[in-house]
Order: structure tokens, then sequence, then C-alpha cells
């Protein structure tokens, strides 16, 4: 309940703060007419610009259709095939959405994060907050494709690499879970992730394990044990109330997409740096040959282009029935 409050308080804010805009431009325009003045009429070309992109921005987050739209959000990183590369492209897509949230001005936390071998991390974990942060994140659900010459090949080969990411709405305490503590195993261990930069290095970080059903939840980031293992808890109650919700309204694969093997055959999205520059979305085939852009987080497009996706099946659904 109040997590909701909180998201209609926000929205009324943004849609005043809209609204004084508009005002404040035709004010200006009227001036600028009176005046003939060339720096009121850039005034109001200035609040035009910044009034259409609001309006953009409104009009893009009026897809969010999805009950579970406006959660804050469980992002999961995890290498797949491809060794060092793979390590080292799972890093990637990490600092990838960690920009895409500084631009997108989302609080970020990052909950786990585990060094590759050699390079890179093995796994990393987030918490996303901010208005309809699942809305915009769950495009982003799925196995992720790197092709580029290698920098840990010797012979600098093109090698192809695979990452996926899981995105899940954090329930928060909307939904009770029981959980037997004889169905859990929980292990402490050293912290440290990939290059020791991004959670602090202690000795307290706990991993805990839903034995029954495999799912795990780990937490490096507080100081002490028992506020990593609390937020551990969360993050496992949050996974498995998305579970059993699914479970309960059989929709699985709406709910948490399809699970792929982290392989060929499976990307949802292919970043391409040789022999050509192009990112190319599988679902949407939405496409730029920006990869840099991308990479330092401008995603939106791709974002926007699922949602679209999504609201033309819906459209096509309801004209079935």
């Amino acid at each position: 309940m109040t997590r909701r409050l909180a998201r209609v308080e926000t929205e009324v804010q943004r849609h005043e703060s809209l609204q004084r805009l508009a005002s404040d431009v035709l004010a200006a325009n009227e001036l600028a007419l009176e005046a003939d003045d060339p720096e009121l009429a850039q005034e109001v070309e200035d609040g035009l610009a910044k009034l259409r992109a609001e309006i953009a921005r409104l009009e893009t987050e009026s897809m969010f259709s999805g009950d579970l739209d406006d959660h804050d959000v469980v992002l999961s990183i995890h290498a797949g095939a491809g060794g060092t590369d793979a390590q080292d492209w799972a890093e990637m897509l990490l600092r990838m959405y960690l920009r895409w949230a500084e631009r997108e001005r989302f609080k970020v936390t990052i909950r786990e994060a585990l060094a590759g071998d050699e390079a890179g991390a093995k796994s990393a974990t987030l918490e996303v907050s901010g208005p309809h942060a699942y809305g915009w994140l769950r495009s982003e659900h799925g196995v992720h494709r790197l092709v580029r010459l290698s920098p840990f090949d010797a012979a600098h080969r093109r090698h192809t690499s695979f990452a996926s990411v899981d995105v899940i709405p954090d329930m928060g305490d909307e939904v009770e879970v029981e959980i037997d503590p004889e169905d859990l195993r929980i292990d402490t261990f050293r912290a440290g992730g990939p290059g020791g930069q991004y959670v602090n290095t202690t000795d307290s970080a706990v991993r805990i394990t839903h034995l029954p059903t495999g799912v795990v939840a780990s937490c490096q980031s507080e100081r002490s044990q028992l506020q990593n293992r609390t937020v551990a808890m969360k993050l496992l109650k949050s996974r498995l109330a998305v579970i059993e919700r699914a479970k309960r309204e059989e929709e699985l694969a709406a709910v948490r997409g399809e699970q792929r093997a982290i392989d060929f055959g499976s990307q949802i999205r292919s970043y391409v740096q040789h022999p050509y520059q192009l990112v190319k979305d599988h679902r949407t085939n939405y496409e730029t040959s920006s990869v840099d852009k991308v990479l330092d987080g401008d995603l939106e497009d791709f974002m926007i282009a699922y949602l679209r996706l999504g609201g033309a099946q819906r459209s096509r659904d309801q004209g079935q029935e």
C-alpha cells in the first residue's frame, strides 16, 4: 500500500510539473511575440523541446500495462558459454546496466558480485529502484550474445560469448512466503567483487539456498553478516514469491520469461563488434550500429521497441476474443 501511494504521489508531482512547464512556455511565447526578443524566442524553443521530451516519456510509460510494472527489480547477470570472454562480457553487461540506471536516475544497489577466474565477473545481482523499474527492465530478461575480437586470445581471433540476465520484480512485503528453516542452507564466505570495485570486501558475505527449489540468493554489500543475511533472505523471498505467483496464474513464461541454455541459438539480443558494428534485438528486430553507445547504457530505444511489441500483441489478442 505504501509503495503504491508513493508511486501515485510521484505521478501527481510529474503531471503538476508538466502543467507548470506548459504554462511557463505559453507565457514566454506571449512575451516573445510582443517584444520580438530573440533570447525569449530561444527560451520558448528550449521549453518546447523539454515539453515534447516529457510528453514522449509519459506516452511511453502509458504502455506499462502489467500489474508488476511499477515494482522495483532484482536483476541478476550470469556468465555463460565462452570462458574468460564470457566472464568479461558479464562484467560489461553489469557496467551497461549501471550506466543505464545512472542516466535514468534510478537507484542501484549491488547485492552480490562474484569475480571471474582471470577477469570479469561470474555473476552479479542488483536491486534497481525507481518509477516503473520492472516495466523498463523486463525487456532485458534472457541471453545476451557478444561477438568480438577477443582481448584474451593471443592470436586475437574472433570469439562469441554469452551471458544471461534474469529480471524479477521485487515483491517486497506484498506476498507472504512461508519458508521452513530446515529447507535452507546458509553459507558464509569472503566477499569480493570484480576487481574489488563494486562491493565491499569483507568476511561477512551470505549465500542462502532454498533446497526444495534450488533458488539461491546472495548478499555481500553490507558490512555485517546479519545485515547481509537479512537482505539475502529478502531477495530469496522475492524470487520464491514470483515463482509461486506464476504457478498460481499459470503464467510462468510471462513473469520470468522462457528459461534457455546460455549458449548458441538462445539469445534475445546480439552485440557485434567485429567484423561489423551492430546491436540487434531478435524479438523486435530493432537494431543500431552504435554499439559503444548501447554498452554505455543507451538502452531506451530497445526497451521502447519491446514495450510496443507487447502492446501490439495485446491488441491482436483482444481482436481475437
